[in-house]
């Protein structure tokens, strides 16, 4: 597995990038808002970041018409923006499934609709080809409720 721990200075960036945006713009607008502003910021703050990346998607060696895109990358981070009530299990499966599609070790899943900023960390294992959600020093979270955290009981 990767060190997850040479990520954490880019997160608190980035985790820091987010917070400010929420600050100025408050709560409860449109994604793509966040999106702008987001990348903006982070080009303030000196960090590169690509807007809006497409995913090749596979489907027995063949290339799909069908392309994802990503909201932000900044190097090896994907940075997945919400602008919702509330995170649901379908926010982190998008997330973990784009990590599984690039190889990206890092996600954030980043939500602006909610009176205060949330954020969780994810990390992705190829070897194992799983996603976990991870600490601010970037350590996995053994008592995570993975049973939770990704199945939608509202759509079963």
């Amino acid at each position: 597995m990767v060190d997850l721990s040479k990520y954490a200075n880019k997160v608190y960036k980035i985790i820091g990038s987010a917070m400010t945006v929420h600050s100025e713009m408050g709560w409860g607008l449109l994604e793509q808002v966040y999106q702008e502003a987001l990348h903006l910021e982070l080009l303030d703050r000196g960090l590169a970041n690509e807007r809006e990346q497409e995913i090749e998607i596979y489907y027995k060696k063949h290339i799909l018409e069908k392309k994802y895109r990503m909201d932000i990358v900044v190097g090896d981070i994907i940075v997945e923006l919400k602008s919702v009530t509330s995170l649901a299990s379908a926010h982190r499966a998008q997330l973990c499934n784009y990590l599984r599609l690039t190889r990206k070790p890092i996600g954030l899943l980043i939500n602006f609709g909610e009176e205060s900023l949330i954020g969780e960390r994810w990390a992705y294992d190829e070897d194992t080809n799983e996603c976990f959600i991870v600490d601010r020093s970037m350590k996995p979270i053994d008592d995570a409720d993975y049973a939770e955290l990704l199945d939608d009981e509202d759509n079963n």
